[in-house]
Formats: C-alpha cells, sequence, structure tokens
C-alpha cells in the first residue's frame, strides 16, 4: 500500500542553532583568497564581474574563482533531471502568476527575519537600488526555470555568481564593524536555507492562495527543483526540505525563530513598495499596456498603485505580518483589483 504519511525530519533549535553560525565555506573561501591577493579593490573587482550578467569569461579571474567554477558546477547526486525538467514546465505555466507572488509575497516574507534581514540593510544595495535589485532578481528566476539555461550550463554559472555575490556580503558584513554577531554569521545556513524556502514552499503556498489548480506531484517537483537551485547557491543539503511536509516543518521553524519586527524589515519592504508601484506605473503608461487596457477604467495615480500593492502583500502575509513590516492598510478601490494581475512585477521573459 502506498504511504499515506510522508516522512519528515524535525528541524530541532539545536540543529539550526549550529547552521545559524555558519556561512558557506568554499565560497567564503574564494573570497579570502581574492582579498588575501589583492586586498578589498581585488574584491570590490570581483563583486563588479559577478554582478555582470552577460560576461562569465573567466581568463582574467583570481585562479580561485575559476577552480570554484569548475568544481562545483557538477549536479549533486540526487538531482532527478525528469522532476527538474517538470519543475520547470510548472513554473513557465504559471510565470505571471509566481512573479505576483515571488513580489508580494516570497521577497517581504524574507524581511521578516529581523537578524537576517540586517545584511540587507548594511549593505544598502537593496534599499537604495530595489528596481535594479529587482530586474537581477526576475532575470536570474526565469533562468534557472529555461531548461535552455541547463543544457548550456548558464543557470548554473549563473547560480555560482551569486553565492559568490553572497559571500562577499559575508566579508564586507564581518569587516564593516557595524555587524552584531548575536545575529548570527552574516548570511547564515539558517538564513540562506529561509531564502531558499522563500522561492519555493512559499511561492507554492501565495499559489494556493490564488487558487491556481495545481497537483502534489507538480508541487514536489518544483520543491525538488528549487533545491538543486539552492544546492548551487551553497544551502546545505541538510536544510533542503525532501517534500512539502519537511518545507512546512523548517518554514515554521525559522519563523517561530526569526520572525519579528525589525527596522530593516520596515525599511526594505518600504523601498520594495516604492521600487514596485513606479514600476507598475511605469508598465501601465507603456504603449503594451495601454493596449492591454482598452476598455479597462483609467490609470491610477502613483499613491493608489502603492496602495493596491501594500494590499496584496497584506492578502498574502496576513495583518500581524504585514503591521510587523509596516505595510500600509490602505483601502483599494474594487475596480482596480485585477490591474496587479495584467501587470505582474517579473516580465515574462520565455
Amino acid at each position: 500500500m502506498p504511504t499515506l504519511i510522508k516522512p519528515s525530519r524535525s528541524f530541532t533549535d539545536t540543529l539550526l542553532d549550529q547552521y545559524r553560525q555558519q556561512g558557506d565555506p568554499v565560497a567564503d573561501a574564494v573570497i579570502a583568497a581574492v582579498v588575501e591577493a589583492d586586498a578589498a579593490p581585488g574584491l570590490r573587482a570581483l563583486m563588479h564581474w559577478l554582478a555582470d550578467t552577460s560576461d562569465f569569461s573567466l581568463t582574467t579571474q583570481h585562479p580561485a574563482v575559476q577552480a570554484f567554477f569548475a568544481e562545483y558546477a557538477r549536479m549533486p547526486d540526487w538531482a532527478d533531471t525528469d522532476r527538474m525538467k517538470r519543475g520547470m514546465s510548472f513554473f513557465r505555466k504559471h510565470a505571471q502568476q509566481i512573479g505576483l507572488t515571488l513580489g508580494f509575497f516570497s521577497l517581504p516574507f524574507s524581511y521578516l527575519g529581523a537578524n537576517g534581514a540586517q545584511v540587507l540593510w548594511l549593505t544598502e544595495r537593496i534599499k537604495n537600488d530595489t528596481t535594479r535589485r529587482l530586474q537581477e532578481t526576475g532575470e536570474w528566476v526565469f533562468a534557472v526555470n529555461n531548461p535552455k539555461e541547463w543544457v548550456s550550463k548558464q543557470a548554473i554559472s549563473r547560480t555560482q555568481k551569486i553565492r559568490l555575490i553572497h559571500a562577499g556580503a559575508r566579508w564586507f558584513s564581518l569587516h564593516s564593524k557595524r555587524w552584531d554577531m548575536a545575529w548570527g554569521y552574516p548570511v547564515n545556513q539558517e538564513d540562506m536555507a529561509g531564502t531558499n524556502l522563500a522561492f519555493s514552499y512559499i511561492v507554492l503556498l501565495g499559489l494556493r492562495k490564488l487558487n491556481v489548480s495545481m497537483t502534489e506531484q507538480e508541487e514536489e517537483d518544483y520543491l525538488h527543483h528549487v533545491n538543486v537551485v539552492g544546492y548551487f547557491n551553497g544551502v546545505s543539503e541538510e536544510l533542503m526540505p525532501r517534500n512539502l511536509r519537511e518545507a512546512y516543518n523548517l518554514g515554521n521553524a525559522i519563523a517561530r525563530r526569526q520572525f519579528a519586527p525589525s527596522e530593516a524589515g520596515v525599511g526594505l519592504t518600504r523601498s520594495l513598495l516604492n521600487a514596485v508601484a513606479a514600476g507598475i506605473g511605469a508598465a501601465q503608461a507603456s504603449p503594451a499596456a495601454g493596449q492591454a487596457s482598452v476598455g479597462k477604467p483609467m490609470a491610477a495615480g502613483s499613491e493608489t498603485i502603492r496602495n493596491l500593492a501594500a494590499g496584496e502583500m497584506r492578502f498574502f502575509l496576513g495583518d500581524q505580518y504585514a503591521d510587523w513590516l509596516g505595510i500600509p492598510n490602505a483601502p483599494v478601490e474594487k475596480r482596480l483589483a485585477g490591474l496587479l494581475n495584467r501587470l505582474p512585477i517579473f516580465p515574462n521573459r520565455f
């Protein structure tokens, strides 16, 4: 007889306490080698190259960087390529709704981790250049869900770059003289596992809230695919949920331990709301959006769009979490209810 209840590991405080003090030793060693050879200017040059999504040439990079890209580009033994293909097919089928969920649920959800959010707040890039960061995130999300990018191994290279960006952020945080180790190690494994969930299980929860029809097998395949991506991003395999039940357990454990109101969470969410409102307003004003809006209500003002975005976040997060992030509780006109579905945050790149 089939197993009705899936086996599930528990994610104890002892286990997560251990991983809260651990970064990514492999990637951190690469950063250390670059700094030893060329000091902080060398690391800044590397970070500039890592942020360039069009340049994957390794010829001018430090030998440690070259070795990292060669040695850690192999698929894990547990990766199931058929399940990955099905997971990517699921993404393509629901790309618009997933983009909506990522922007209004996954990203603010990740800001609820009061300690982990400090890295994003201190490095300042997400609050000072939020629009560009959203564009980069969207580009990466669509790339790792494109089968052609896996055939060319470009999806792996893109994710390896992000892994080293995280290691660079970890180095800068530790050397900023502003990092408090009471927050845990910067960009630690517990926070990385939470981010991995935000791009997998939290997306699935968001789709359920949107009443998207999907099978349990589709959900499990998508979870598996994102776990493979997480592997290349340096997430410990011990903190990857093997099924939906484990994802639920891990998410609850991290939320219980880490979610709290914080200045960083409020500030990051404010920047996200402003960037989303600006982006939607620009898209709404574009010729393509105008054609799509024939026969629809007139364009909304920027404040109305921002309130609409805030309402969407409250819909996904619930009032308590929304209050912790300082999300306005503003009424939204019913005539605009479908606007965000027509103008998603991350444009479809397929």
